[in-house]
């Protein structure tokens, strides 16, 4: 397994404080069924830490909230490298909580396309807030 494609206990985003951070302060990009909210932070060690959720509204199931999460999760792992990269390269550290918005149990091909968009769509905001900046 490539070490890029991993997602430890010590990426995950799960301080109260901080996600209460996210959500009040955070900005946010959509793609279709992903929400994604962010927050950035100049550290000396550049991180990036990530939850994930879902409604209970439209999910009663606690069997189908879960199946979900591990999609958005398993996505997320997986095209996660070039967020990191850019994290590295401007040594900034990213507090990132992705949430599904859709009213149906997705496909996995669904939730792989619309986190990667949603990841595509963050990293050009902050090209043009780096841009900005500078």
């Amino acid at each position: 397994m490539s070490q890029q494609h991993i997602f430890p206990k010590s990426q995950r985003l799960k301080s109260r404080k901080k996600l209460q951070q996210v959500f009040a302060e955070g900005k946010s990009v959509r793609a279709q069924v992903v929400r994604l909210v962010y927050l950035t932070e100049k550290t000396e060690t550049p991180e990036v830490k990530c939850g994930v959720g879902l409604t209970t509204k439209y999910f009663k199931k606690a069997v189908d909230r879960n199946r979900i999460k591990r999609l958005l999760r398993e996505s997320y792992r997986l095209q996660q490298h070039m967020l990191n990269s850019y994290a590295v390269s401007s040594r900034l550290s990213f507090s990132i909580f992705i949430l599904y918005t859709g009213k149906e149990l997705p496909a996995y091909d669904v939730i792989f396309e619309n986190v990667g968009v949603a990841l595509q769509k963050l990293l050009k905001a902050l090209h043009a807030a780096g841009a900005e900046n500078t």
